[in-house]
Order: structure tokens, then sequence, then C-alpha cells
């Protein structure tokens, strides 16, 4: 059994939660918490062995814990997905495999992309893709989308490359569960073509970034990043194959640290327990 715990910050927390747990003949097998002093905020993740009844359990930590308390006992192991592309394959593929062979932590339920170039891999998986292009009415094509990832009602949904900027409107539809991966040259090579400018002005390291979208652009809570070396030797297609093989990397990382419960979001931040 999992439990997530996220409060006011408050002497005696650990302590009052502890007892609660072994009240309920519950034993800490791991045990993980983290306390923002400037935000006076408290963040727990525990893996108990033992069985509860879930809802009794909630009950009798709310009963203890701050008013406001975030409380989610046992979280659904296996995460459902809707993943949403446009014409890049590595991270889309990275996915499928994991899915098809039971390693994700979670079940794609279709994938949605303004462009058909990717739907034969999603029909070798037998995964149902849906093409949505976008209209010259934006807010047509994302009620459109919206309504198809309704219908699967999905706990997140991964933009593996989908290279469209969504919308506030479309964002507050999932607000903390869209995942995004993208370059880390933002905002230094913004646009078109960023392993072309990073080739250009010669840059020594390259990366990825994966966090939750918000209406700021690429500016959402971090979950996961890396970075690895280059040199003079690499070439625009050099960096460009290094690149996609960190974007996969990294967004392979969050996806597992997200369906692992392991992610608290706070404000713009995160809490990530590895």
């Amino acid at each position: 059994m999992i439990v997530i715990i996220q409060c006011k910050d408050r002497v005696g927390l650990v302590a009052d939660i502890s007892r609660i747990l072994s009240e309920a003949e519950l034993n800490i097998v791991s045990m993980r918490e983290h306390v923002d002093k400037a935000e006076s905020r408290f963040f727990m993740r525990l893996e108990v062995d033992g069985t509860a009844e879930e809802l009794q359990l909630k009950d009798q930590m709310e009963q203890i814990l701050p008013e406001g308390a975030l409380i989610h006992v046992n979280p659904v192991p296996d995460k459902k997905i809707v993943v949403m592309v446009t014409k890049e394959y590595h991270c889309l593929a990275d996915i499928l495999v994991r899915n098809n062979f039971g390693t994700l932590g979670a079940t794609v339920l279709s994938v949605i992309g303004n462009h058909s170039i990717l739907q034969q891999i999603c029909d070798r998986f037998g995964i149902p893709f849906f093409l949505i292009p976008y209209h010259d009415d934006k807010e047509i094509s994302e009620q459109e989308i919206i309504r198809k990832i309704n219908s699967y009602n999905p706990d997140y949904v991964v933009l593996a490359k989908f290279m469209r900027i969504l919308s506030p409107a479309f964002v507050k539809n999932f607000s903390h569960r869209i995942i995004n991966i993208h370059h880390s040259f933002l905002p230094a090579f913004a646009g078109a073509s960023p392993y072309k400018q990073a080739f250009e002005r010669g840059v020594k390291l390259i990366g990825a970034t994966a966090h939750f979208v918000t209406d700021d652009l690429d500016e959402g809570p971090i979950i996961a990043q890396q970075i690895i070396p280059v040199n003079h030797s690499y070439t625009a297609a050099d960096m460009v194959k290094s690149g996609k093989e960190i974007e996969t990397a990294v967004l392979a990382k969050a996806l597992r640290l997200v369906f692992n419960d392991r992610v608290f979001v706070y404000k713009n931040k995160t809490v990530v327990f590895e």
C-alpha cells in the first residue's frame, strides 16, 4: 500500500502519521519525507505492508493532519494515458515498446496526432490513432482533442514531441496532468531547428527537460532533466541524434517517477522522491 501526503508543516507530523499506521497494524517499509522551509510545506511518500480499509485510513489521517491536507491512499498502480504527437517518432516509439512489454507503469489508451505520419507505428502495436489536424480556428481543433481525450478519461496526457502550443483553456482541463518533453536549449535556442542553432553556436552541453504543462510556455514544474557533453567533432546531425536519445531517456524517467507517485507539485515546483 502507498500513502501520499502533502500539507502544511508542523511539529509532530511524522510521529502522528506513524501512530495512525501502527494502530492500523500497517508496517512502514519505506518512508521519504521533505519539508520546504520557505513555504512551510510537508511532503511524504510511504510504502506500507498490511491491509486496511482505504477510506477509513484516509479519514483518520485527515483528522490528525493540518486542514487542507492532500492525502492519497493506495493510488491506482497502473495509470492510464493518452499520448499526443506530431511527426517525430522517437519518444512515441519508446512509450509504445514499454507499453507492449508491460514496463511502462501505465496503459496507453490512444494516440492523437495532428499529422498522420505516426499512425503506422500505432497500428503495428494495436493502439488506436486519431488524426485531428489543426484548423485555422485553433479553438475548434482543441475542443475536438479535448472531447477525444475525455472519452478515455486518462490519468495523464503525454506530449511526445507534440509541436503545437496549447492554449490556457486547453491546459485548464488537465491541470498538472499534461507531461511534456523538450530540449533544454530554451529560451536561448527557441523556435525552429534548435539543434542546428546549438551546432552553429558551438555548445558544449545539450540536454532535455520533462515538465508539467502550464499556461507559461515551457515553464511548468520540472520533473526530470539531464545533460550530456558534446564537442567540436559533433556535426549538426550528430547533435540531433544525441538530442533525440536524451529526450527519450528523460521522458521515460519522468513518466516512471510520475506513474510511481513519486512527484509532488506545489505552486511551480516539484518534490521528487527518486
